[in-house]
């Protein structure tokens, strides 16, 4: 019961990492607001927490959406109670081109996602969590938040923007009892870098075998491995915690 009766908002908490964080959440004791675009994996999730006798409910929420995003915040502080818990997960991997060949339109589809997202939901988790008293707010970047790739030039963007805008908001709100801090994913086996590995045309077991050797460790991760970590820094425990980079990564970074 470490997040015991903490109520926490996770976004694209259909899939992947999302649905790993959310079941090691509700599992420890968290009240649980699965938001989306993906409403039938979504429903689904939450249906089948609330047979294991767990709280959850399900919300339809694109984070590009300020209006969808403000929304969802008071229809949960109304029916629930203050989220004092958002962990900014939803995320797209967009265009894999070199920069001088992405468009505008493929440049902003990626930032409204990605990072405006995270923005918006931000935004309207702070006044929450400065009535409740206190707040924890886990942003989802990337290995590509603290590190350089000659690929996928608006993604890697994004992540960077990411951790700052994390540790901008730690001192912001710091003295309000609101953590910040980001967490760094190496290459995490999820429907999303499923699709990338099987976007380069060639035997998906043998991409993952090449990826997984990237890391020192040997292989890739799994959604686990970064939920265990969000239950982290959701917690008590991560008290004197804000502003930092946790990085998960099977020592990718480390080289």
């Amino acid at each position: 019961m470490r997040v015991k009766d903490k109520i926490v908002l996770v976004t694209g908490g259909s899939l992947g990492i999302g649905k790993a964080a959310c079941i090691r959440l509700a599992q420890e004791g968290a009240k649980i607001i699965i938001t989306d675009v993906l409403d039938k994996q979504g429903k689904q999730l939450a249906d089948d927490l609330k047979k294991q006798g767990f709280f959850a409910a399900f919300y339809h929420m694109d984070v590009s959406n300020e209006r969808q995003v403000r929304n969802v915040f008071n229809d949960v502080q109304k029916k629930i109670g203050p989220v004092t818990v958002l962990v900014n997960n939803a995320g797209i991997s967009g265009v894999d081109k070199p920069t001088h060949l992405v468009s505008e339109k493929e440049w902003d589809a990626l930032m409204n996602v990605n990072v405006k997202g995270v923005f918006f939901c931000t935004k309207y988790a702070i006044p929450h969590m400065l009535k409740a008293g206190s707040g924890s707010i886990i942003n989802l970047s990337s290995i590509y938040g603290l590190i350089g790739a000659p690929d996928v030039p608006p993604y890697h963007a994004s992540k960077g923007a990411v951790r700052l805008m994390s540790k901008t908001d730690a001192m912001l709100y710091a003295k309000n009892n609101i953590r910040v801090n980001s967490i760094h994913p190496g290459y995490i086996l999820t429907p999303m870098v499923e699709n990338v590995l099987k976007a380069g045309g060639g035997d998906f077991e043998e991409a993952k075998k090449n990826v997984g050797a990237l890391h020192p460790l040997g292989h890739m991760g799994e959604p686990d491995d970064i939920a265990y970590g969000i239950v982290y820094l959701a917690s008590d425990e991560s008290k004197f915690v804000t502003g930092s980079e946790l990085v998960i990564d099977g020592g990718y970074t480390a080289r």
